[in-house]
Order: structure tokens, then sequence, then C-alpha cells
């Protein structure tokens, strides 16, 4: 058998190719490392907030936390006390879980003597808090509609911070 070696000539594009390539500059396809080689982590952009300027931040009304500016947990008491007349003035209560913020509403269960667990849902500034629902049970129309999800997970969808059964 005879085998010819042919020098390579005319290496690269074709004439009639070269006219027609894009003038983008051509990109290097990948290649994945050899088996058992640790592929380096993806480099990202540091995350900023819509001004650029620091990390976002979650969206206040997702989760309710503690209420770092209020209300009280007394001044929940005094509302369901007064205004909403819930509770008779007589009554011993004590807060159990909260007051618990998210999206300008506030969630509070106290403990009333010779009672079941009274759960409250308040929604305003944190001095002047407006009465929501209070009951056993707060998971109202109102709630459903207006309250921010993380209002909503806690007297709505099962959520089981202080919930007595959760």
């Amino acid at each position: 058998m005879l085998l010819a070696t042919l020098p390579v000539t005319g290496c690269g594009t074709p004439p009639e190719l070269r006219q027609a390539a894009p003038t983008v500059a051509p990109t290097r396809a990948a290649v994945p490392p050899p088996v058992g080689t640790p592929s380096p982590a993806p480099t990202l952009p540091p995350a900023t907030g819509p001004t650029g300027a620091g990390t976002p931040t979650a969206d206040p009304g997702l989760v309710a936390v503690p209420c770092p500016g209020g209300p009280s947990g007394k001044r929940v008491i005094d509302l369901v006390r007064g205004r909403g007349g819930v509770l008779p003035d007589g009554a011993r209560v004590r807060v159990r879980t909260g007051p618990l913020c998210a999206g300008g509403w506030h969630y509070t269960m106290l403990d009333v003597t010779g009672h079941e667990a009274l759960q409250v849902v308040t929604e305003g500034r944190p001095g002047a808090p407006r009465l929501v629902t209070a009951g056993t049970d707060v998971c109202t129309a109102e709630v459903r509609a207006a309250g921010p999800p993380g209002i909503r997970t806690l007297v709505c969808d099962g959520g089981s911070v202080g919930v007595p059964g959760a």
C-alpha cells in the first residue's frame, strides 16, 4: 500500500466564505474540563439595589419579624381591651408571641387566663395601630385580601410561630 504525503495548502476559510463571514470576532467554543477536575465557581457581578448602592433587602411584607419600633405588646393589649371591646377589663392577659410585623401589619398572640389564646391582627403606625381582627381564627376576608404575605402565612396558611397546635 502506498501512502502519499501531500503538503497541506490553503488552510483556513475558502475565499468565497471569507467575504460572507461576519465581522464579529470569533469566539472560542467551551470545552469541558477533564473528568474529575473541579469546575471554577462562576463569577457574578456584585448585587446592588435599584439605586446601585448596597445589597438589596427583602420586601418587609414577605416575612413577619419582631417589630423593631412597635407596637408594644402592652399597646396591643390596650387596643383589644379598650376600643376593640374584645376583652373585659378584669381579664388577665400576657403576650405569648409578638408583636410580629410585616408590611405595616402586626400579629400578636395573647394568653388570656381562663380562655383560649387570642390572636390579634393590627395595622398602621406602631404608635396608633388599628385593630383589624382578634379571636381564635383571624384569617378573615380583610386579612386574606389586604394583609401582607408574612401575616397571611402566620394566620391563614398554617404558619407555626406561636400558633397553638402547630
